[in-house]
């Protein structure tokens, strides 16, 4: 109706234009007619409304008319054009497409009762052209073509099998998946190349000996009914190997892989049936849309579909599980919504057939678009499943030995499996747009737009896995390389030795490319599909600058954070103060703060913002001081030689000759106390290592002072008696002896605990 009101409101302006013209080629008629005293009223229109009426009414008007016709005209428009609301482009979509769905079902319903008839029309059609006779004689050209195709077929079979020479592996011999490949391939090309001759041979004889008309009925009868399901015979063959189970690629049985091979064969059989019966009709004289026969067997392919689905349903999720030994909870889910999932897509294909011919675009069915659209969907989880079982002999060999290293192995592996998924959607999709020759660019469709986005997203999830790829295999390499001694080896004392830099910042560097291909792929995403992206910019832009101003101390402590980096202050596994008491090693870094695990086990989470002053104990080397308390009549030169005897055996040792830096010696007399003098020895070793090698010193110290008759000093406490002899000491005087002694003993260890 809008569309009409345009119209008429065209109509209306020329008209005027014209009136004008004619009033001033005519000058004195506006005049004449108003002395005249003519009625300004517009008169009637004629009816019928034809050009030439119009230019008589015209020539009979005054301009007051012709101007109070045309804003009555106007006046109705806009009323109108003002009353009426634009419907919502969504709901107006899914309405016509329903409209044209049901219409397509209903349709082919009502002409069930023709169905019948009119394939006998075009049956007659057929012998009326071909005659019975000609129709015979074409038949037994067709069987002598095809029986001299299929013997060049095994002809360049066998000679290719000849070329190969390579004798085909036993079911006994264990092979690996590379020679399982090798042996499904050379029998698939075998197979494919035979195929192709077949198909050469047909083309070039039919060509030879059949007449075109003959040829425009053999030609699709031999592709859809033969050669389309002897190449789906053959591609199930490779895949599912129903004679061969030590070949087969896919965890299923033989009683399944049989029945999926058979049923596979039978289902491209019926489609090509299908497009073979729709063009036959419409070869001889019978329109698809006149017995609607096309829906009948199209609607039995997804029939067949969901038959196949449910009856095979569990051999199907064992398909999509492989021979994964410990299955995690999303493949387990996936391989139990397979079944359902391949219901869903020939339902869904169904309708989108069904809503194409009640549109009337049926241009690209009649080449099975959507048969080879649906074959792509179905394969693609079954592809997934290879995936998996390739990606075990694709990825790179463990990285060093450990926790660490098995870690890195199992990220890269499934790092693997996602891109590979993502590739994998990627081609899908590509395929699926040159099936309904869906263009990217000049080209405004909901389809084109999706794929687009799909292609974007997959772009950059690619992009995302590679990034995590790098970074996870440089850290397995960096922290791999390195010791890291236990917390139990260091004594319970921290200060063990750190990561390399790039352990420190690789992973902050990570989650900053992440988030960037993240936002870009977001927005090139969203701006695919013909959404604006410049206010969602804006709107960013100014969201930044309110946390800017509302969270200027997240701000300071993310660039106090980066400074810290910059300056390489610490890194994870280091040992250090902040002051205050807070120590700890560090065990996570963020963007706006650190953890640091004392050797107790708290763990203090510090902003970098609030750290005025940071000690590293842990960095490039720390030197340890031991003191050793002996008695005043020690000789200090012995005990130095002991030192110095210790130092050179520790750095012959294979367990801890890589750990010094410095050999353990003596620092000769370093203090005196009351009960001893302290001589000191040092070391430097590498941070992380000096507990160990400490308690290793101890022991060590101990047993040549044994040896060497040297005792460490300890404290005693002396009672002197004067003018007494200790064998006539009486029961009073030990007692006082043993009061004096424990007062003396209680004294000295207050002043210790001081």
């Amino acid at each position: 109706m809008l569309s009409l009101f345009r119209i008429l409101t065209i109509a209306c302006a020329v008209l005027t234009a014209a009136v004008g013209a004619q009033a001033q080629m005519v000058p004195g008629t506006a005049s004449t007619a108003s002395s005249s005293g003519a009625s300004s009223a517009p008169p009637a229109l004629p009816d019928p409304l034809t050009p030439d009426a119009v230019q008589a009414m015209v020539a009979r008007m005054s301009d007051d008319q012709v101007r109070g016709m045309l804003l009555d005209r106007l006046d109705a428009v806009a009323q109108e054009q003002s009353g009426t609301t634009e419907p919502d482009t969504f709901t107006h979509d899914v309405f016509v497409g329903w409209q044209a769905f049901s219409s397509s079902i209903t349709t082919a319903v009502q002409r069930l009762p023709v169905l019948i008839s009119g394939q006998g029309r075009a049956i007659g059609g057929f012998f009326s052209t071909y005659g019975v006779g000609g129709a015979l004689l074409m038949f037994l050209l067709m069987a002598v073509i095809l029986g001299v195709a299929y013997g060049a077929e095994k002809l360049v079979a066998m000679q290719f099998k000849r070329w190969q020479k390579a004798p085909e592996a036993d079911a006994g011999t264990e092979d690996n998946l590379l020679e399982t490949v090798k042996f499904l391939a050379r029998r698939f090309i075998r197979e494919i190349i035979g195929l192709a001759a077949f198909y050469l041979v047909t083309r070039i004889m039919g060509r030879l000996i059949l007449t075109p008309e003959q040829i425009t009925f053999a030609a699709p009868f031999v592709t859809y009914l033969i050669w389309m399901p002897r190449l789906a015979a053959a591609v199930a063959r490779f895949v599912l190997a129903p004679s061969r189970p030590d070949k087969r690629l896919l965890a299923v049985n033989d009683h399944w892989a049989t029945y999926l091979k058979r049923n596979i064969v039978g289902l491209v059989l019926l489609g090509g049936l299908t497009i073979f019966v729709v063009d036959f009709n419409a070869l001889f004289g019978v329109h698809a849309g006149q017995t609607r026969i096309g829906f009948w067997f199209d609607s039995a392919v997804y029939v067949y579909i969901i038959i196949i689905a449910l009856q095979a349903r569990e051999a199907l999720q064992g398909m999509m599980l492989g021979d994964v030994e410990n299955p995690t909870r999303y493949e387990r889910m996936i391989s139990r919504a397979y079944p359902w999932y391949a219901i869903t897509v020939a339902v869904i294909m169904w309708i989108i057939v069904n809503t194409l011919i009640g549109m009337n675009q049926v241009t690209m069915l009649l080449g099975g678009a959507h048969y080879k659209t649906m074959f792509w969907l179905l394969v693609a989880p079954l592809l997934d499943t290879m995936i998996r079982g390739l990606t075990r002999h694709l990825v790179p060999p463990m990285i060093g030995e450990g926790p660490v290293a098995e870690q890195a192995h199992e990220a890269t592996k499934r790092s693997y499996i996602r891109i590979g998924r993502v590739i994998l959607v990627a081609v899908v999709a590509m395929i699926i747009r040159d099936i309904w020759n869906i263009k990217l660019t000049g080209q405004e469709s909901f389809g084109a737009d999706l794929i687009e986005f799909v292609m974007t997203c997959a772009v950059g999830y690619i992009a995302f896995e590679l990034a995590a790829l790098w970074v996870n295999r440089r850290l397995a390499r960096e922290q791999t390389s390195m010791a890291s001694p236990a917390e139990t080896e260091s004594g319970g004392e921290g200060g063990g030795a750190g990561r390399s830099r790039l352990t420190t910042v690789l992973p902050l560097v990570l989650a900053a490319v992440q988030v960037a291909i993240i936002v870009v792929f977001a927005l090139l995403a969203i701006g695919s599909l013909g959404i604006d992206t410049t206010p969602l910019l804006a709107s960013a832009g100014i969201l930044g600058l309110a946390i800017g101003f509302g969270a200027q101390k997240l701000v300071s402590d993310v660039v106090s954070g980066i400074f810290f980096l910059i300056d390489d202050a610490f890194r994870v596994g280091e040992y250090v103060d902040v002051g205050g008491g807070t120590t700890g090693t560090v065990e996570k870094i963020s963007i706006r703060s650190f953890q640091l695990r004392h050797h107790r086990g708290p763990v203090h989470t510090i902003p970098y913002g609030e750290i005025q002053k940071l000690t590293n104990f842990s960095r490039d080397w720390v030197i340890m001081k031991l003191k050793f308390t002996v008695p005043f009549d020690t000789d200090p030169n012995k005990v130095k030689k002991i030192f110095k005897r210790i130092g050179a055996e520790m750095l012959s040792d294979p367990l801890y000759k890589d750990d010094f830096l410095e050999p353990f010696k003596s620092q000769g007399v370093f203090d005196f106390d009351d009960v001893g003098m302290v001589i000191r020895g040092k070391f430097m070793a590498k941070p992380g290592t000096q507990f160990t090698i400490r308690k290793e010193i101890y022991n060590r110290v101990k047993d040549y002072f044994k040896e060497a008759g040297i005792e460490f000093a300890r404290r005693e406490v002396r009672v002197a008696i004067p003018a007494r002899d200790d064998e006539h000491l009486t029961e009073d005087d030990q007692a006082a002896i043993a009061a004096a002694a424990g007062a003396a003993i209680q004294q000295q260890e207050n002043q210790g605990e001081k």
